[in-house]
């Protein structure tokens, strides 16, 4: 599911389309981002008048609402079908750009809203029952690097098929998105393929451990485990190791946005790089989807070969976003954010560099990696009893950072956006450290390796 989302959203393509509604032209310089607006963009010249950065804001609003309520959606309907529903859901947001309108658009904009925040905890969910605090670490960092392959291939299909276009003809939109919908709906179909809790239990086991997410038919079994799964939701929010982890949550919502949005517009803004700037910025993504994908796949796999926890991927994690900082801030005029649709001709402290500019997105991506699959293994791990839950919440907290973030990213010089993710990922890190701790010394009394984490 999550390639066609990444497929949809990916930092690529540009939009300079003619003209378009006087409404629109306050998204013209931000249409760098994705090919996504790039289409949208192309659809403005017709019947459809449209907004991806107003769809966009639908998207992160109802998804940081949906939050509250989708442990007990999950737990009425299970995860595995909580799961599917939310495919179709995406399937269809995917399916309106095919023969678009505007009240189509906007309307699944709201329900993918939905779909994504019970996405996320049914994931989540999944994820902490077929996985045990031996193998939490592993699995975690294998979703991971499953989840960022999408940036790879969604990226390199439009860095080829859409390069040097500036104008996205309704053959070239139709054969994407019919091509996008069915691969969303195969995979909402494997699903299916997903083994249950119980499938793993030998016959005769006791079942006295259900958590909220049990087993039972009844309705009204169902309803009860609703409600209080939502109490639950209200209750973890406010426990101390949840609060910590918000402020490390928080930095990984902040720096989405930076990857996935913000700098890919700094790139494709330095007039400097010449006539490859737009260009780069799907070689962009594309690095760094091989930064996520290496260290899910290196914290993930290896994880067994640890023998401190949690606490040094994270310390390497942040020491690699400071290095990424670092080199942006000396390669990428600091005017580069907000710089109109002609681009910037200013300079940094530096000629502005593609190599270095591509390394800092490799780097952007492995950082994160660090600490998402961190962040998904200590949730598992403190949360095995209360994952729907607990993966709410981090998905909450994430997702209205990611809104704040995009909101002042229209505003803030490049040096202040740093700064702020600069100031937000350290103490971030100490937070993170706090729990990881705790974490360890319960591991311990309970006369468990801690390496095994």
């Amino acid at each position: 599911m999550e390639i066609c989302e990444w497929l949809i959203f990916p930092p690529s393509g540009d939009s300079e389309a003619g003209d378009h509604d006087s409404d629109f032209d306050n998204d013209k310089k931000l249409s760098r981002l994705n090919c996504w607006q790039t289409v949208i963009t192309n659809l403005n010249s017709t019947d459809f008048h449209g907004s991806g950065y107003t769809s966009m804001s639908i998207i992160y609003g109802v998804l940081s609402a949906s939050n509250l309520i989708s442990p007990s959606l999950v737990a009425i309907v299970g995860p595995q079908f909580s799961m599917v529903i939310s495919g179709v859901f995406y399937s269809l947001y995917i399916a309106v750009f095919i023969q678009p309108a505007t009240w189509a658009f906007y309307t699944a904009s709201v329900l993918i809203g939905i779909a994504a925040a019970v996405l996320w905890t049914a994931q989540g969910n999944c994820l902490t029952e077929n996985s045990d605090e031996n193998t939490i670490g592993r699995n975690s960092g294998i979703f991971w690097a499953l989840l960022q392959c999408s940036l790879i291939f969604g990226n390199l299909y439009i860095y080829f098929a859409w390069q040097g276009k500036t104008h996205i003809s309704e053959s070239d939109r139709r054969t994407v998105f019919i091509a996008l919908t069915v691969i969303s709906l195969v995979g909402t179909v494997l699903f299916f393929l997903i083994r249950k809790r119980e499938d793993t239990k030998a016959p005769g086991d006791d079942d006295s451990t259900n958590e909220i997410l049990g087993e039972s038919s009844s309705a009204g079994n169902k309803m009860v485990r609703a409600v209080a799964a939502f109490k639950k939701s209200i209750t973890l929010s406010f426990t101390k190791e949840m609060l910590l982890l918000s402020v490390t949550t928080a930095y990984t919502g902040l720096v989405l946005t930076f990857f996935s949005g913000v700098y890919g517009t700094c790139i494709g803004a330095v007039n400097r790089f010449g006539t490859e700037e737009k260009s780069l910025i799907g070689l962009s993504g594309i690095f760094i989807g091989v930064g996520e994908i290496l260290g899910g796949g290196i914290f993930g796999l290896l994880s067994k070969k640890s023998c401190s926890g949690r606490n040094p991927v994270v310390m390497l994690g942040l020491f690699v976003h400071f290095i990424a900082f670092y080199l942006i801030f000396f390669n990428v005029p600091n005017d580069a954010p907000i710089a109109p649709m002609e681009g910037t001709d200013q300079v940094a402290y530096m000629i502005p560099s593609k190599d270095v500019a591509m390394l800092c997105s490799f780097l952007l991506g492995l950082g994160d990696s660090c600490f998402n699959t961190q962040l998904l293994s200590i949730l598992g791990f403190l949360y095995s009893e209360d994952s729907a839950p607990a993966f709410a919440i981090f998905k909450f907290v994430q997702s209205i950072c990611a809104a704040v973030a995009y909101f002042y990213s229209n505003y803030f010089l490049l040096q202040w956006q740093l700064l702020i993710m600069v100031l937000v990922g350290f103490f971030g890190t100490i937070t993170f450290f706090t729990v990881e701790w705790g974490a360890a010394a319960a591991l311990a009394a309970r006369g468990s390796d801690y390496s095994s984490i």
